[in-house]
């Protein structure tokens, strides 16, 4: 699709003459002429469908485990069929959109879906645990790659203010994956096979490829561009490191661990490595011009803070309402909608809103206001709150979490040079993912050190000792334990987890008081999303960002 020309006036995000740039095939259009919009619009749902087939796929295969590890084993290795799809994924994801400013975004839509599809196809066939994770790290390559162009692309498709309201439809497909895959997953597993979990990606990727491939049009690069390879490997090496301390981090490993304390370190100096080199870099997988602009900079923490609190807290939410409110896991589930709906509702609002006025600012203030307010209320919840407090409390904590998480990639979008739309798309998502695998670790840390203290407090005699650090909480043994028992692991569960959610209320002031350093800027209105074409000869011309 079509990209900004590189605009006259410098802006804070361009590089300096201190780190030399060549001159890049991705300066050049990303696709020729005028798209019609019916052309656009269609495009913009094979990208819906990718998001879909790609976010599905990090909840739908939770409910299924049992059943796969019935059917091929490997116990033992039943974490690593999520944590390799997210591992990989994530660290696919900053170099996925460097390619695509490079590359051309479609080139890489198209390759990574058709790797994605083919790791759908093995992971549904694998006859062995061994063989499901390692199709599982194929599938996630392909994911972070579809992700992270799939975000570039709706910024090349629409216009500044347009990407608001586009980029909110796109929270909705997410939060639609977030509560329908544990229930597709349940269901293929319990009425058809848990293979289905895979093979329903095919058809989905099938329509997402086939309409991106007709319907967008790709520019022919003018040179073969210059890759930074041992960038992209330093950078790689880092956020595997990184990753896999958040989340090893007090679950696998304590934090003092020698494991724990070599990923840190050697995260850290891989990260300085690649700083390094990137200072030379005439491509760099992400410019560090770009950490030059405040808005870059505040959108990437407010990005990681909404992660490691909304998203973070949506893991322990179901133990409060399994355990402390005695829901059975598939009503926990359900009892999750109001945080959904209020994501999808303040998301949809927050979209037209931005669409309408071009004014973003304020929406991460409120994002974080929001949600801080939600994260205090539900550090008050006992074993005793009503489901409907309960569901009132999640209800805000969505909508939190839906005023900002499509503003930080439109704002960020909006202040990065058109060249360099993709690295900064994927670094601001990747922020978000990040920050929910440093929440979680955090958090199940917190969670578990309570425990051992409250359970004694609430327990009575000798099953309390029998209850710390065994896995006697699960719903089903739940029922086995006698009245007096069950009531006392309900209210240790509620004041464990009431640290958690007051510690992430103190996390959301910090992110607070960033955001409302947020730059207050226009954005510009005219694009391709629009009815009318640009008038302009050459139509992949876009007014220039705004800059205060």
């Amino acid at each position: 699709m079509p990209t900004e020309p590189t605009p006259a006036k410098a802006t804070p995000t361009e590089p300096t003459p201190t780190e030399p740039r060549t001159t890049r095939a991705a300066d050049a259009p990303q696709d020729q002429g005028a798209m019609p919009h019916r052309h656009v619009m269609l495009v913009y749902f094979g990208l819906l469908f990718a998001m879909l087939m790609a976010t599905l796929d990090s909840s739908i295969v939770a409910t299924a485990l049992p059943t796969v590890v019935g059917d091929l084993g490997g116990l033992s290795s039943i974490g690593w069929v999520s944590a390799a799809y997210i591992l990989a994924s994530s660290a696919v994801m900053p170099l996925a959109g460097k390619l695509g400013d490079l590359l051309g975004r479609k080139q890489v839509f198209v390759v990574a879906t058709v790797v994605f599809l083919a790791g759908s196809a093995a992971c549904g066939a694998a006859q062995t645990m061994g063989q499901l994770i390692a199709f599982r790290v194929l599938q996630g390559v392909g994911a972070g790659g579809v992700m992270a162009a799939m975000f570039a692309l709706t910024g090349d498709l629409f216009g500044p203010r347009e990407r608001a309201k586009y980029q909110g439809y796109s929270a909705g497909v997410f939060a639609l994956s977030a509560v329908g895959g544990p229930i597709a997953g349940g269901f293929f597993a319990d009425h058809v096979t848990w293979r289905w979990v895979f093979y329903v990606n095919l058809p989905i990727g099938a329509i997402a490829l086939t309409l991106v491939a007709l319907y967008l049009r790709s520019a022919r690069r003018p040179e073969r561009p210059t890759i930074d390879y041992l960038g992209m490997l330093l950078l790689s090496g880092a956020l595997v490191s990184f990753v896999l301390l958040s989340n090893w981090a007090g679950a696998k490993y304590a934090w003092g661990s020698a494991v724990i304390v070599g990923l840190a370190v050697g995260g850290v100096v891989l990260l300085a490595g690649w700083l390094v080199v990137e200072r030379s870099a005439a491509e760099p997988v992400i410019p560090l011009g770009l950490f030059r602009d405040s808005t870059f900079d505040i959108c990437n923490v407010v990005a990681f803070v909404g992660g490691l609190t909304g998203f973070g807290l949506v893991f322990f939410l179901p133990l409060y309402l399994q355990i402390s409110a005695g829901a059975s896991a598939t009503n926990s589930g359900l009892l999750l909608l109001p945080m959904m709906l209020g994501l999808m509702l303040a998301s949809f609002g927050v979209g037209g809103a931005v669409a309408k006025s071009g004014r973003y600012k304020w929406y991460p203030v409120a994002s974080m206001l929001v949600s801080g307010i939600a994260a205090f209320l539900m550090s008050t919840m006992t074993a005793d709150t009503s489901r409907f407090l309960s569901g009132l409390y999640m209800f805000l904590l969505g909508v939190g979490a839906g005023l900002s998480q499509q503003v930080v990639v439109v704002a960020v979008q909006n202040a990065a040079p058109p060249a360099d739309m993709g690295a900064a798309t994927s670094t601001v998502t990747f922020s978000r993912m990040l920050g929910t695998s440093f929440g979680v670790s955090i958090f199940a840390t917190v969670l578990t050190d309570r425990l051992t203290r409250e359970i004694p407090k609430y327990v009575p005699g000798e099953a309390a000792r029998g209850l710390i650090g065994s896995g006697g909480t699960s719903p089903q043994a739940l029922r086995q334990l006698p009245d007096d028992v069950r009531h006392g692991l309900a209210q240790a569960y509620a004041h464990a987890l009431s640290p958690v959610f007051l510690i992430a209320g103190f996390v959301l002031v910090a992110g607070l008081v960033a955001s409302v350093f947020l730059k207050d800027i226009t954005l510009e209105q005219r694009g391709w999303g629009a009815e009318e074409p640009p008038e302009t000869p050459n139509a992949t011309a876009r007014p220039a960002p705004q800059s205060s």
